[in-house]
């Protein structure tokens, strides 16, 4: 079957295109992008003030499967991110168990390919049950398709747990990702430490509790040579932290999210 989609906005950077095209699609397959294009038979759509890009990546979901499907599981979370344009999506560890084994990423990848709306890509735990005490299987779990390592909720404290586990990384061409997070000065914090969380009576965040682990993360990715994402960034300082990381040739990438900073 053929489709013609006409009058798209089409966006893809990586080709440099930022026009009002036309796409042809045979069989599932985007075959041409031009203008004034034509096919003898099929469907054609008009997508006048539609923008249309290549498959979104989202590099940090929680589908919750395994032991917490009462909040989300693989199905309704892929056909989510589907809906929303998302191709793929990497899940998170921190489920019940851990992902920390090879096993229990096999189990995800497999029951992803039954139920899954898009292609789900798995990360692995960086520590056993995420407690920050010893090495997760990571080798095992690179074997099964694990993607990127994280102990996602919870910051690795020890800063030589921290380079062990990126000495390992780098061994298997994967990536961290840090949950930064200092549990000894962010504590039971609930909202970023200030005027606002001392009025409403709230347990107050400091952002030096996520800046220094941030600024620790970069220099142990200079040391190892294992690229590091920082999660969830939130605050000024730990944006100009990245920059220059990065500038001065660490492997740093950060994410930064509205409900993180609002």
């Amino acid at each position: 079957m053929a489709l013609l989609l006409k009058n798209a906005h089409v966006i893809d950077p990586q080709v440099g295109l930022n026009e009002t095209c036309e796409i042809l699609i045979r069989d599932g397959v985007i075959v041409e992008v031009g203008h004034d294009l034509t096919m003898a038979k099929g469907v054609e759509r008009d997508l006048g003030g539609k923008i249309v890009v290549p498959g979104l990546v989202d590099i940090h979901v929680h589908l919750r499967d395994p032991g917490q499907e009462y909040k989300e599981d693989i199905e309704s979370g892929t056909r989510a991110a589907a809906h929303g344009g998302f191709t793929d999506v990497c899940c998170m560890p921190n489920t019940n168990p851990i992902i920390d084994t090879g096993a229990i990423v096999e189990y995800v990848r497999s029951k992803a390919a039954k139920v899954g709306k898009c292609r789900v890509h798995v990360s692995g735990a960086c520590t056993k049950g995420e407690k920050g005490e010893a090495l997760a299987e990571m080798g095992d779990m690179v074997a099964h398709g694990a993607v990127m390592f994280t102990d996602d909720g919870r910051g690795v404290q020890d800063s030589g747990m921290m380079r062990r586990v990126m000495d390992y990384a780098v061994q298997f061409g994967k990536a961290v990702s840090s949950h930064c997070q200092d549990e000894g000065l962010v504590g039971t914090g609930q909202i970023n430490e200030g005027a606002t969380s001392t009025l409403l009576g709230l347990q107050g965040w400091p952002t030096a509790g996520e800046e220094i682990q941030i600024g620790r993360d970069i220099e142990l990715s200079k040391l190892t040579g294992c690229p590091i994402h920082i999660q969830h960034l939130s605050s000024a300082h730990g944006l100009d932290l990245v920059r220059r990381g990065r500038a001065d040739g660490a492997r740093v990438t950060c994410e930064v999210t509205p409900h993180h900073m609002f």
